[in-house]
Formats: structure tokens, sequence, C-alpha cells
């Protein structure tokens, strides 16, 4: 055999490796949402997702598309809340107002982290917030005191018939532990 042709054999074999690697990724990649996404799907302004088995459903509220809790981490004092508002087309504000209005939820904190994606043809904007929550409730959201450590993971997305807002607010650990479950969710974002 020549040198150029086991140089070529040798080639041959890394791709099919690297294919058969890409694939076994995609694989783990999909058996982990499977994993931590459930067969539940929520929906709204013309979007859907599934939500994470650990999550429970809430029932009806004032304002909101849908609300789920998520269990407490081992030491947190209470769950984690995801709320998914939608205030109609063209309604709710825009992703910097509501943004703002986020940080502003929080006491004495750093700047968000903040980013950007596609997610199956969807402009998902992106938010992490850490410090002091002040817990807002209530029709003019007033503060319910403060939970110090806590945290805030956000998107918005922008769906077909409107904005989508979900806010995942908790203690830091619980939130923490949720985070992959909250990307899992937000990855399975889809048009109906």
């Amino acid at each position: 055999m020549t040198n150029r042709a086991v140089a070529f054999g040798v080639i041959v074999l890394g791709l099919f490796l690297l294919a058969g690697c890409s694939k076994k990724q995609e694989q783990q990649q999909a058996g982990t949402q499977s994993v931590l996404l459930g067969e539940a799907k929520g929906s709204v302004a013309g979007i859907q997702w599934s939500v994470p088995k650990r999550w429970t459903e809430q029932g009806a509220r004032q304002m909101r598309a849908a609300s789920y809790t998520i269990p407490a981490a081992q030491g947190d004092p209470e769950p984690a809340e995801c709320a998914v508002f939608y205030f109609g087309n063209s309604q709710g504000g825009s992703v910097d107002a509501n943004i703002d209005r986020w940080v502003g939820q929080f006491e004495a904190v750093a700047p968000p982290a903040r980013s950007e994606r596609e997610v199956n043809g969807l402009k998902v904007t992106l938010v992490q917030i850490a410090g002091a929550y002040l817990a807002p409730a209530g029709p003019m959201m007033e503060s319910q005191g403060k939970k110090d450590n806590y945290r805030l993971l956000g998107a918005i997305v922008e769906a077909p018939q409107g904005s989508v807002f979900f806010k995942l607010t908790g203690p830091a650990k619980t939130v923490g532990e949720c985070k992959g479950e909250f990307d899992e969710m937000v990855g399975s974002l889809s048009k109906q």
C-alpha cells in the first residue's frame, strides 16, 4: 500500500469516527432532554413548549398564561416559581423595558447577564439576575418583603401573536439546580 492510500484510509476512518461521535452526542443530548422534559405542554400566542417533569402546574392565575412550581433544593426555604405572561398582541412592553422592570425587582445587583438566541425560528432574549429579591405582588406589584440570595431566569419570546414572558424566580440554590430544566424548556419552544 502506498503512503497516499494509507493517508486516505486514515482520513476516511477519522471522518467516520467523528460522525459516530457527533451522532452519539446528539443521542445523549436528546436523552438528556427526554429525562428533563415531560409529556405536558404549554401554549399561548402561537407557540408551545414542553414542561419539565419535576415542575407542577399551578391553577389559573390572573394575567398569567401558566404558572409552575419548582421543588426547593435541600436547605432552601421555599420552592421556585416560573410564571408565563402574555398580555396580547403588541402588549406588555419592549424587551428592554421588561428586563429593566425585572432588574428593578432586585436590590443591589450587578448588571444582568443577557443573551439572545433563535429557537426553531423564534427570537428569544434570555436574562439572569441575582441579588435580594423584593418579591413584588398584588395589583400594584408592591414589594412583599426582601428575600436575600435570590435569582431570576427570564426568557422573552417574540411569538407570532406577541411577546411571551417566562420569569423563573426563587432561592439561588433552587434556581441553580433547575437552570438546566429552564434551558431545555426554552429549547423546546416551537410555533404551533
